[in-house]
């Protein structure tokens, strides 16, 4: 079997954006395009990558093992072009990164003096905000890059023309109820827990989470209150005012007092990911994508 790698990103493109319409718009390329290149890639492995369905192409088995290999690769190629970008510590120019507060404090921070003094003639503009805006400033080009959160259980979108994702974190909900609500040793069963949930603010990936548990559950009765930030949240489970989905990063940043912070099968899990412009001061900001991709990977297995 012999695969020629340039077709992977093709396959990749379908992936990420759902389709393979949407993969050519991301490409800039023609839907044939990719259909081509598709085509030549299931001769090249032997069996189907893409089942057509009326509602377009779902990726098979082998189409998400290959997929799988296809981010690999293209981390590969990153890092080893963050690294030779890293041997000039000459590098000028200017980068700017928005994120959200979890990922600023626990994660990059920590990391950012060490990146300074290796960097120290770019200029990096920090903005932490919430996913919408960080979409938004992104696609009009006031970010170059973008940390974002978002619940492993929603659809895929397709990202705008001339933006790339790295996956970053992939972290485990936790069910978080006030002290004592439940007994060490039993099986949690949400629909009887005797507190309302907790609503979130709409756009964060929280929210997502609840909705989508919510739904499994049937539940039609409104979250009650709406946290802006994970503090609140767990100030509000302390008070006894209700329960709340919170992923284990947030949890980092807490005095966990009066609430218990439970592992319920069936959460799901939330990611984060690094969305990149391939603009501006190109090496400037591959420079300070390598300082968030390594920021992530000293989380090593401290959330699981």
């Amino acid at each position: 079997m012999e695969i020629d790698p340039r077709r992977l990103r093709f396959l990749l493109a379908v992936a990420r954006a759902g389709g393979v319409l949407a993969a050519a718009d991301e490409l800039g390329v023609s839907a044939s395009a990719v259909s081509q290149q598709l085509a030549r890639l299931e001769l090249e492995v032997g069996r189907p990558l893409l089942d057509r369905t009326p509602r377009g192409a779902v990726l098979t088995a082998a189409g998400h093992t290959l997929a799988e290999t296809a981010e690999e690769v293209e981390r590969s190629l990153e890092e080893a072009r963050a690294r030779l970008v890293g041997e000039d510590s000459d590098t000028v120019g200017s980068a700017h990164l928005g994120t959200f507060q979890t990922f600023l404090v626990t994660v990059l921070l920590p990391q950012l003096p060490q990146w300074r003094a290796r960097f120290p003639r770019i200029h990096l503009d920090i903005v932490e905000s919430d996913r919408d805006t960080l979409v938004r400033s992104l696609r009009s080009g006031e970010l170059d890059l973008a940390v974002v959160e978002l619940d492993a259980g929603e659809p895929n979108r397709a990202l705008p023309r001339g933006v790339r994702e790295t996956p970053l974190l992939d972290e485990p909900w936790k069910l978080v109820v006030p002290a004592g609500t439940t007994i060490a040793g039993d099986v949690v069963d949400l629909a009887r827990l005797p507190l309302p949930w907790l609503g979130a603010e709409p756009s964060a990936a929280s929210w997502q989470a609840v909705r989508r548990v919510r739904r499994s559950l049937g539940v039609r009765t409104a979250p009650v209150h709406t946290f802006a930030n994970f503090q609140s949240a767990v100030a509000l489970v302390a008070a006894g005012e209700g329960f709340t989905l919170l992923p284990s990063l947030a949890l980092h940043l807490q005095t966990m007092e009066g609430v218990d912070v439970l592992d319920v099968p069936g959460l799901g899990t939330r990611r984060i990911v690094l969305r990149q412009r391939d603009t501006g001061d190109v090496e400037a900001v591959e420079a300070v994508a390598t300082l968030v991709r390594d920021a992530a990977a000293s989380l090593g297995q401290e959330l699981v």
